[in-house]
This record gives C-alpha cells, structure tokens and sequence, in this order.
C-alpha cells in the first residue's frame, strides 16, 4: 500500500487499559503562539517553553530546544536540530520524575559526534539500502554509502535529517518542526517537505506525527531514533537494560538478513527463535549478543494504530507501550554503543553497550529494492504516519 492513505486514526486495543484512555484523549487543537514565551494551556495546563540549545558550528545558526510539560510535570525536551528527542521525563511508581531517553546538555555532541542519531529524526530513508543503490522506473539513484565500509547507505547517510536544523512552530499542546529537502540534496531526488509533530497530552502519552509532500516522485521511510532506558538515563553502565521486560506482542514475524544486516527478502516465524517476544521475556533470557532486527508487524494495514512493543522496568515500574502505523519496526539494543569517540552523556557518563533500547517504527529495511510495501511517496500524493510513546507505571 501507498504511504499516502487518507488518515482515519484506529486502534488495536488488546484488551489494554491504556489504549482505551488513549482513544478517549482530548487533543488540543494546533493553534499556533507565539514561540518566545512560556505558554499554560487553560485547565489542561500543558505548557511549552523555547530556549537556546547552543551554537551550529557548521552553519552559525543557534539550535533550540523546546520542552512541553504537561499537568502530571511528565515533560518532553526537542532539539530543532535532527528535530530530535532530547528527553522525555515520567513519573516512575513512587511518583519520581524520571529521564527515561539518552542524550546530551547542547547541540554540540549532536552534530560533532553523532553516534548512534540519538533522539533524532531519521530520513529521507531510515535504515539501510544495499549498495545505496535504488530504482524508480527506470531510473537509478546512488546515494553515499556511510556504513559497512562503504557497502550501505544507513539512516539517510552523512547529511541525513537529524543533522538539519529545522524550523519550529510552537502549537498548543506540542511543537511542529518542518524543513523541505532539496532535489537531490544527499542523492535523494524531489523536493520534499517535510513536518513532524510532537504532542504530549495529560495522560502521558507522546505522539510523533510525520507528514510530507513532494515535487517528484521519491522515496520517504521517517522514524524516531530515541534510546530508552526506563531506570533512568544515567544509568549508562554497559547491560543496564538487560533486566528490561520486553514484549513484542503483534509481530509473529522477523525479516532474515545477511551478513551486512540486509534482509534475504524472506519473511518468517518467529516461532522457536531468539526472536519470539510475543509473550514478555526479559532480554537477560534471550540472545546475550542484543538485539538489531526488523519486526514485521501484525494485521498491518497502513491506518490502524498497532501496538509494536510494551518495554517495563520493574525497578521503576515504568512502561513504555509504542503504537504505530507503519509495517514493521528495527528492535534495537544499543550493540554498538560504547566506543571511544561518543561524547559524555546528559549525567557526565558515558552510554555503554546495551544501556538502552531502541523501537523504530519504519519500511521494512532495503523495502525500496528487496519487499513489495515499498517507501515510494508519488507527486501529488500525502505521506502520513504516527509513533505514539505511552508510558504509565506498574507496581
């Protein structure tokens, strides 16, 4: 299917109680202010603040950074730069506002080191292409191959968009970020523009919604690129998420890859493999290696919200639900964090391997060359698509 349906929200509710007092939140209407103040929202009391995030070396623009905090004093800290997550803070079960996301003090570690894309807006195409190579009709494109000693393209490559500083709109009850793409801006053709929208509603549920258009035809896979740890983000020791409870509950399916983690095309069960999280399980028991796979998921028809993944520390009792709109997701254990060059995180730590999760909501990796639900957006035709991010707590 299109990425461009006509968007009629549902929900797949599991029999969860969240998801229930998620249908019946009341959004706030995007009623643009004034972007130089802090703003409370009549009884709703969601308020959102702008400060200056630091200097862009590169471009000598300053970053900003926008935090949205709504009556619980449950918050969400975004950078214009990668229009990225910088924070997210939420009760834990003894009421304790907790820093559940990864992430650094300015923007500077963001665009000198930018490892792992941290909280950030991944595009024009997230995830890998083979070779940076792909067709549409009968032309061929060849994009920068930043990963793998230069046999892929990854996450839209060295100039993807969580290094953009893009424009801010404070709404209501969240923040609107837009940049428009040039043609061929990192080989990516069409001019594209781009809007994502961040609101945190008072039941502390955030939602992430992606939309485009183009001049051309294209191809457009955005996700987020946040790191998750639900004892709190200074818990930056190597293994910190191992004790995280982990279900995947509507994906009986994985996509196979290759050595340079490109899939075969195949699609099979997760039946009898490391993968089978349809019931929880606590990484700790399954594969000590970690994690960096692509879910497919259930029942996926391109409108229906579906639950990818409820993520619970019982140390804190916080649970991370991720609904989302999209095909599939890449499960991700922070394998590659820990290197010599990261810069020091929010608490002055290092993040360390598998301190955090990721779950990306995307196209199926290599969609464009390798799977039938391809990640082309048509001219003329709308992109649309949500993550939501529900946390609540449980004893």
């Amino acid at each position: 299917m299109p990425v461009d349906f006509n968007s009629h929200i549902y929900f797949v509710n599991n029999n969860r109680p969240f998801l229930q007092n998620l249908v019946n939140s009341a959004y706030i209407v995007n009623q643009p202010l004034k972007d130089t103040f802090i703003k409370s929202v009549q009884n709703d009391a969601v308020k959102v603040e702008k400060k200056p995030f630091g200097k862009i070396e590169k471009t000598n623009q300053t970053a900003e950074l926008y935090t949205i905090t709504n009556k619980n004093g449950a918050s969400v800290s975004l950078s214009s730069f990668g229009a990225a997550i910088t924070s997210i803070k939420v009760p834990d079960k003894n009421g304790k506002l907790t820093d559940v996301t990864q992430g650094y003090n300015s923007v500077t570690p963001y665009e000198k080191s930018p490892v792992g894309h941290a909280g950030g807006t991944i595009g024009p195409c997230a995830n890998k292409i083979n070779k940076g190579t792909f067709k549409l009709g009968e032309k061929e494109y060849k994009l920068d191959c930043n990963k793998d000693n230069g046999q892929t393209h990854s996450h839209g490559g060295k100039e993807g968009l969580d290094v953009k500083n893009w424009d801010a709109q404070v709404l209501k009850d969240g923040v609107k970020f837009t940049y428009t793409k040039k043609d061929m801006e990192g080989g990516y053709p069409a001019n594209v523009k781009m809007a994502v929208t961040y609101k945190l509603d008072n039941n502390n549920n955030l939602t992430v919604n992606y939309e485009a258009e183009t001049d051309d035809d294209t191809i457009l896979n955005l996700t987020n690129h946040s790191y998750f740890n639900l004892d709190g983000a200074e818990n930056a020791q190597e293994n910190s998420v191992m004790e995280h409870s982990v279900q995947l509950p509507n994906s009986s399916k994985y996509t196979p890859v290759n050595e340079l983690a490109i899939p075969t095309g195949e699609i099979k069960s997760v039946e009898n493999t490391d993968f089978d999280f349809r019931t929880p399980k606590k990484l700790s028991e399954m594969n000590k290696n970690g994690y960096d796979q692509n879910y497919v998921i259930d029942n996926y028809d391109g409108k229906t919200l579906i639950e990818a993944a409820r993520v619970k520390s019982d140390k804190s009792g916080i649970v991370l639900n991720v609904l989302t709109d999209l095909p599939g997701f890449q499960f991700y254990t922070a394998n590659n964090l820990g290197k010599s060059e990261q810069p020091l995180g929010k608490d002055g730590k290092r993040y360390e391997k598998h301190s955090a999760f990721c779950v990306e909501p995307q196209f199926f990796p290599d969609a464009i060359n390798t799977f039938d639900e391809k990640p082309v957006l048509k001219k003329g035709e709308k992109y649309n698509r949500t993550i939501i991010y529900s946390f609540k707590t449980e004893k």
